[in-house]
C-alpha cells in the first residue's frame, strides 16, 4: 500500500483532519481511507481524524488498495517514458494513438499501454489515473498519476491552471508577428459531438503563441494555453486564418501531413510529495521535423 508521513511542527494544537487536508488529502479521499481499508496513524497508533495533534507528532496516512480497471484491456506495446517516480508517470504519446479507450480504440489506447506497463512492473496499485489527454493525432506529453491522492493533487492544479503545457504547431501561412494572443470564445458546433467553433455563446478561451520560424508558406509556432478547451489551438488558429497543417477537421483540404501538426513538447507541474517542480520535454517528432525540412524557404 502507498503511505505518506508528515511531522507536525506547529505550536498550537490542530486536528488530524485539518493537518492532512492541508497536505492535499481531499474529503473524498478521507472517506475512502476510512471506509475502504486505509489507515490514519499518529505516532504509530491508529487515530481518529478529529484527534488534536501536538508539536512533534508524526502522522502516517496509508491509502486503501484501489480496484483495478477491469474493463480496460491490456496492450503490451511499449511506452516512451519521459519521467517516472512513485507518484507520477509522464509518457510521450505518439500521433495516431488515442489517449483513452473508446468504441473505436478499445484495445490499444495509451491507457491500455500503460496498464500493460504497470502489469509488467508488478506495481501494487494497478489503477490507471490519466490526468491530461491529447487528441488521437496530437503527439506529446501526457501525465498519469499512480494513485488517487496524486490524481486529486493534479486535478486541483488543472483547475487552478498551474500546470503549464507548451505545444509546437505548424500552421498554414507565414505569420509576421513574433508574439500574439487570441481571446475568442469556443463552443460546440450544433449537431456535432466532436467539432468546435468560435461562437459568442462559447466559453472564454485564451491562446498565446510565439513564432519560432517561418517556412516557405507555413509557420512553426510555440503555443501555450491559458484555458483548456477542446480543440482550442486547432479552432483558434483556423479562426485567425492559419489552420494547422494536416488537420482533417479544421483544414480538410490540406493533405500534406497525415495528421495535424501539433505536439505537446513541454509541461511543468508541482510535485507536493517531493516539494519540487517537475519539468518534462518530449523530442520534436520525426514527421513534423521532416515536414519542416521539406518546406524551408
Amino acid at each position: 500500500m502507498t503511505e505518506f508521513i508528515w511531522k507536525y511542527n506547529g505550536s498550537a494544537p490542530i486536528k488530524v483532519r485539518t493537518f492532512i487536508m492541508g497536505h492535499g488529502i481531499t474529503r473524498t479521499l478521507l472517506k475512502k481511507i476510512k471506509y475502504h481499508g486505509g489507515q490514519t496513524l499518529v505516532n504509530g497508533e491508529p487515530s481518529l481524524v478529529n484527534r488534536l495533534l501536538d508539536a512533534g507528532d508524526v502522522v502516517k496516512v496509508v491509502l486503501p488498495k484501489e480496484p483495478e480497471n477491469d474493463h480496460v484491456s491490456v496492450s503490451n506495446v511499449p511506452i516512451e517514458i519521459v519521467y517516472e517516480d512513485p507518484n507520477f508517470l509522464v509518457v510521450n504519446k505518439p500521433a495516431g494513438v488515442a489517449s483513452v479507450p473508446s468504441h473505436n480504440y478499445s484495445d490499444d489506447s495509451l491507457v491500455n499501454r500503460v496498464k500493460g506497463y504497470y502489469l509488467r512492473q508488478h506495481y501494487a496499485n494497478q489503477k490507471i489515473h490519466i490526468v491530461t489527454r491529447l487528441d488521437k493525432d496530437t503527439s506529446g506529453l501526457v501525465i498519469f498519476a499512480k494513485h488517487h491522492f496524486a490524481h486529486s493533487v493534479l486535478d486541483k492544479q488543472l483547475k487552478d491552471r498551474t500546470i503549464q503545457k507548451t505545444y509546437l504547431a505548424i500552421v498554414a501561412g507565414r505569420i509576421s508577428s513574433p508574439h500574439f494572443e487570441i481571446y475568442l470564445p469556443i463552443g460546440r458546433v450544433e449537431g456535432s459531438f466532436v467539432k468546435r467553433q468560435v461562437i459568442d455563446s462559447g466559453k472564454l478561451s485564451v491562446t498565446e503563441a510565439w513564432t519560432v520560424c517561418r517556412l516557405a508558406k507555413q509557420t512553426l509556432l510555440r503555443v501555450r494555453l491559458h484555458t483548456g478547451r477542446t480543440h482550442q489551438i486547432r479552432v483558434h488558429m483556423r479562426e485567425i486564418g492559419h489552420p494547422l497543417i494536416g488537420d482533417w477537421l479544421y483544414n480538410p483540404d490540406d493533405h500534406s501531413l497525415p495528421r495535424q501538426a501539433l505536439h505537446c513538447a513541454e509541461l511543468t507541474f508541482y510535485d507536493p510529495f517531493g516539494d519540487q517542480e517537475i519539468h518534462c520535454q518530449a523530442p520534436f517528432p520525426a514527421d513534423m521535423k521532416s515536414y519542416i525540412s521539406l518546406n524551408k524557404r
